[in-house]
């Protein structure tokens, strides 16, 4: 992913000389939340005089936000920095600089080692030190490699400066916004509390602004965003600790902010007051990421969630007794250490029990560090292959089911961009599909009444009403 920065004026050299700003290029891997962290490391180089490139070729800061929840997605980020090693060589040739940075998770969990198996990369910075990267960037232009994986003391979101609203408008009619981060759960396949710290809330005014400047940007929909966000626990300006859905109330008043979403959380953070909200909350859309991971309780159990399949089961029944046209999304791990056949088999009933209109499956990783990773039962690679194969298969036939379920219905669409045929508009269901239509069925930004036509694999199609 490209971020956007705005910042166009030319900069002046120390010998007085004027030149093209720089140019960054950021791309993005992993989560949502570091699709946010990019966007804001943008605004902080925006500020420092830095525009936006399209692509690494255009660039002379490239800048890989990373993400290490899987090993596939470490090896990505190392195989891309040795393309950028031969291109910084080339540009070296002919007497022109590349910067090379790499921020995010990877580069909390693995600085040293970066540093010591890429001798091209410039810069490491983890994510909880990226407000500062204008000053680790300019280290690194005079000539020292800069390590930043510290967990700093101050808050970063009170030193970030604020989004240059051309930027956000750029960035289109939907929007993340960061409310909580780190973990403090432990569950023992995930990295997370190791790159990303303990947990974190942002204070409600804080938040607060942040919408209120999306919002006069023309963003019409907020994703809240946390590692663990139904845990947050925020300082109101009444001083008292605020939870995820009295938060949302608050954001649900603010002129121009219609649709509100939430992600990822955890089945043990799921209070009464977040389920009302869902509920009343005619803002908030009916759709919930809450992964389960696994239906066996002895995996459960072995992976530290502290919650039963029974649980997790009675908890949806809850959510969609306040909400009945609710949809689940999930997460689920096959293959994780000790996993027996009766286990997975346990997994496949809670999808049935529970049915899903989208899921994200993965066969179990062993991130070094982690306590997974140190078990002496890790499952076979040709039985984990085997087992994601039937998961995936019940997985994409009850998205298929969701899906034709919604032809013939009427819904509000919130129109995000243009389609990649002439004439076409692509839009955000409620349940967050995209809803492709004709140009004339709306401008951008527009919400507009649709009824849906025709079911496709990955897409809805429809009309304006």
């Amino acid at each position: 992913m490209t971020t956007e920065t705005i910042r166009t004026s030319e900069a002046a050299s120390e010998s007085g000389e004027v030149r093209a700003p720089r140019k960054v290029f950021v791309k993005t891997y992993g989560c949502q939340m570091n699709v946010y962290d990019s966007q804001r490391m943008a605004d902080v180089l925006a500020a420092d005089g830095y525009s936006a490139a399209d692509n690494a070729e255009d660039a002379d800061l490239v800048l890989l936000n990373t993400c290490h929840i899987r090993e596939k997605a470490a090896e990505k980020v190392y195989s891309e920095l040795g393309r950028l090693r031969r291109m910084k060589e080339e540009r070296a040739a002919r007497g022109a600089d590349l910067v090379i940075g790499v921020t995010g998770c990877v580069a909390q969990a693995e600085g040293e080692e970066i540093i010591r198996r890429q001798p091209a990369v410039d810069l490491v910075i983890g994510p909880q030190s990226y407000h500062r990267i204008a000053n680790v960037v300019r280290g690194a232009r005079g000539g020292t490699r800069q390590v930043e994986t510290d967990f700093p003391a101050e808050d970063k979101f009170e030193h970030l400066p604020k989004p240059d609203a051309r930027a956000t408008r750029a960035r289109g009619v939907t929007a993340f916004l960061t409310v909580q981060e780190g973990c403090d759960k432990f569950c023992t396949f995930c990295v997370v509390p190791y790159t990303r710290g303990a947990e974190v809330s942002r204070p409600v005014g804080q938040i607060v602004a942040e919408a209120e400047r999306l919002a006069e940007s023309g963003v019409r929909e907020v994703t809240l965003l946390g590692q663990n966000v139904n845990a947050w626990h925020g300082e109101g300006p009444d001083g008292t600790a605020w939870g995820l859905g009295r938060l949302l109330f608050r954001l649900a008043e603010i002129p121009g902010i219609d649709r509100l979403r939430y992600t990822t959380s955890h089945p043990r953070d799921m209070d009464d007051t977040l389920i009302a909200a869902h509920r009343d909350l005619g803002a908030l859309m009916p759709y919930l990421h809450l992964p389960v991971q696994a239906g066996s309780d002895a995996v459960l159990k072995a992976m530290n969630r502290k919650h039963t399949g029974d649980d997790y089961r009675r908890l949806v029944e809850r959510i969609r007794a306040a909400r009945p046209d609710i949809a689940l999304s999930g997460d689920f791990i096959v293959g994780f250490p000790g996993e027996t056949d009766a286990d997975f088999e346990e997994t496949l009933r809670i999808i049935r029990d529970v049915t899903y209109a989208q899921a994200f499956s993965f066969k179990y990783s062993p991130r070094p560090g982690t306590p997974g990773a140190d078990r002496d039962d890790q499952v076979e690679t040709a039985v984990k292959d085997e087992r994601l194969q039937r998961l995936q298969a019940l997985l994409n036939e009850q998205q298929e089911i969701f899906a034709r379920s919604l032809v013939g219905r009427e819904m509000d669409v919130l129109i995000e961009k243009r389609g990649r045929k002439a004439g076409q508009r692509v839009g955000r269901s409620p349940w967050l599909q995209p809803v492709i239509c004709d140009e004339n069925d709306g401008e951008i930004g527009d919400i507009v009444r649709v009824r849906i036509n025709e079911a496709g694999p990955n897409s809805l199609f429809g009309t304006k009403v």
